[in-house]
């Protein structure tokens, strides 16, 4: 069983920065695909950012160049800095870890809005 455990969101203007972080507890977290979706009102869940096992890296086309998504195995945690926030990335952000099964976060409110 894999418990994931989000922070860092809030309410930004556009433009602005942000720094999501999971951290998960369990074992053998380096093993596990660590990845960011997002929700809005309305629309259904989408990957944001995804990190394999690996050390790969992949990110959805609207946010390619504004987030990044690393992760520091040492400590169980994977992050998404967000730059060059818009209105349009105002959502539910939830982390996800997968290997065998999949486990979700709690979810996080991140606004954008002047």
């Amino acid at each position: 069983q894999v418990q994931l455990v989000e922070s860092g969101g809030g309410l930004v203007q556009p433009g602005g920065s942000l720094r999501l972080s999971c951290v998960a507890s369990g074992d053998s977290f380096s093993t596990y695909a660590m990845n960011w979706y997002r929700q809005a009102p309305g629309k259904q869940r989408d990957l944001v950012a995804g990190s394999t096992s690996f050390g790969t890296t992949n990110y959805a086309d609207s946010v390619k160049g504004r987030f990044t998504i690393s992760r520091d195995n040492a400590k169980n945690a994977v992050y998404l800095q967000m730059n060059s926030l818009k209105p349009e990335d105002t959502a539910v952000y939830y982390c996800n870890a997968a290997r065998y099964q999949v486990y979700w976060g709690q979810g996080i409110q991140v606004t954008v809005s002047s």
